[in-house]
């Protein structure tokens, strides 16, 4: 049985809405990844024994999201050597300001990679470019998956020429045009 290469781990259960987007993103790439909830403040001792065990796991990365004081990220990142991904969490205070400062200004030495604000989606990305750096068959899948998206840009601009042009007028001045393009 395979075992999880990511770890995934949050503060607070509330935080699953915005970091289940991370595994979203490792399930697109067949990427095994394991979810937990450990708090930095409310329980350090199990923040520890995963980070500690996390190696020994045959975890080879660590996305962890938080909000507020947010320093479940930067404690991970002091007691493994594995890449260290941060995901602010917005809160209702400061819009997740406080949560992206306490994760980006890490001292040097240990280094935490900080997404923005909510994007666990590409934190797991990000994960999964970090594990193609040694696997072929993943680096030609991040690299469809890129030209799927540039191929998303491309037919989204034919539909904006398309609806928002035929007749001369400028995309915005008929109502319909105010739909997300998706």
């Amino acid at each position: 049985m395979a075992l999880p290469e990511v770890g995934i781990v949050m503060g607070s259960d509330s935080d699953l809405p915005v970091m289940a987007e991370a595994g979203r993103a490792l399930e697109r790439f067949g990427i095994l990844y394991e979810m937990t909830v450990a708090s930095a403040h409310r329980h350090p001792d199990k923040v520890a024994r995963y980070a500690r065990g996390a190696s020994g796991a045959g975890l080879k990365v660590i996305i962890a999201g938080a909000g507020g004081a947010a320093h479940l990220p930067g404690v991970i990142a002091s007691l493994t050597t594995l890449p260290v991904i941060g995901v602010p969490v917005a809160t209702p205070h400061l819009g997740g300001l406080d949560s992206l400062y306490a994760i980006v200004q890490m001292p040097r030495g240990v280094p935490v990679a900080t997404v923005a604000i909510n994007s666990a989606y590409n934190a797991g990305l990000l994960a999964v470019q970090i594990l193609s750096l040694g696997n072929k068959a993943l680096q030609e899948e991040l690299s469809r998956y890129r030209q799927e998206l540039a191929a998303r840009v491309e037919e989204q601009d034919r539909r904006l020429r398309r609806d928002g042009g035929e007749d001369g007028g400028s995309p915005g001045s008929n109502p319909e045009d105010k739909k997300p393009l998706r």
